[in-house]
């Protein structure tokens, strides 16, 4: 009956249900934070730029380019507690078109893991996507909207993804560029 592969069987059923408990604990113990009011960020638009390019994927039809650099300010040190492997951290512009009542358009994405700065200072950012949209909907555009989200990996528990409060509005220009941006 005590044999050592039954004293073995019962040393490790026990371990395993002491680290499936710390687990769940882990997990429960950060289900309820708001991480989007914790980090404080600052998006300005610096350049704002429109073309008017050949989509040729689409039979010749000519669409808007749009080409913003941006300044972001971000501290993230509050997301990162004991519960945290990493975030992805990813910038989207919302617009309205006559076409369309919500484009969105995911132009920009980072990660930052355990360990590693989490205090971002970017001057001039160029965007890491295109911008295109569907039509010509950028040019004059006067309600474009830049927003920082932040999805939280971590080591036990939900992926939760949070938009934070802080936005930034700009306009783009009333003109087609002509020459590379």
């Amino acid at each position: 009956m005590n044999t050592l592969l039954s004293r073995t069987n019962a040393i490790f059923a026990f371990t395993l249900s002491v680290l499936a408990s710390l687990t769940l604990m882990c997990a429960l113990s950060t289900t309820l934070k708001e991480y989007n009011q914790l980090v404080s960020v600052k998006i300005v638009a610096t350049k704002k730029l429109v073309k008017n390019v050949a989509d040729y994927s689409a039979g010749r039809e000519r669409n808007d380019l749009g080409f913003i650099s941006f300044n972001l300010d971000a501290d993230l040190t509050p997301a990162f507690d004991w519960n945290t492997k990493q975030l992805f951290l990813y910038m989207t512009a919302h617009y309205k078109t006559r076409n369309n009542a919500l484009n969105q358009v995911v132009l920009w994405d980072h990660i930052i893991q355990r360990g590693e700065p989490t205090k971002l200072q970017l001057r001039n950012q160029h965007t890491k996507y295109y911008f295109w949209d569907d039509g010509n909907g950028l040019k004059a555009n006067d309600n474009v909207t830049l927003t920082l989200s932040l999805n939280v990996i971590p080591n036990a528990g939900l992926l939760p993804i949070s938009t934070v409060p802080s936005i930034h509005s700009f306009s783009f220009p009333n003109e087609y560029i002509t020459k590379n941006a």
